[in-house]
């Protein structure tokens, strides 16, 4: 499987950059962020709460068998429409902390977008936690489901 979604961890840092080229207009890159019944199709998750707006907050959770396997919530900082998105991320129950999200949607052109996600840990130490996890391979894998999810959409 192609690696689509490029993640750059730099040495000596807490923070890690992900991008990703996606064969869809911004509109609908953008769309798969912020609307409830998108997320929670491309990530295979529950959509608890969702409040786009400034200082609006959400709350995923994912169920395996009748068990809860994951659970993540945060604030939503700052919205440009087909823009920019500035939110925390924290996932319950694991090491990892709280993570604050830069996602940046840029038109390439009308039916090509580029995502690029700038997330900052608390430390080296809780950026690696994370890197211990399938972070990649499922980061790629629900980027595809987004991009074939909406292909239909365009």
């Amino acid at each position: 499987m192609e690696q689509k979604t490029k993640i750059n961890v730099p040495e000596g840092k807490q923070e890690l950059t992900i991008t990703r080229v996606f064969d869809l207009p911004v509109e609908l890159l953008y769309k798969a962020y912020t609307e409830a019944e998108f997320i929670a199709q491309w990530m295979g998750t529950k959509v608890i709460k969702l409040e786009n707006k400034n200082l609006g907050s959400y709350e995923f959770e994912t169920s395996h068998e009748g068990k809860v396997v994951f659970k993540a919530n945060g604030t939503i900082h700052k919205l440009i429409d087909n823009r920019e998105i500035v939110r925390t991320f924290e996932m319950q129950d694991m090491p990892i902390g709280v993570q604050l999200e830069f996602l940046e949607f840029e038109e390439i052109t009308k039916d090509k977008s580029k995502l690029t996600m700038q997330i900052i840990y608390r430390s080296e130490k809780h950026r690696a936690e994370q890197l211990k996890l399938p972070f990649a391979y499922g980061l790629t894998m629900a980027h595809n489901k987004l991009e074939d999810l909406l292909s239909n959409l365009k």
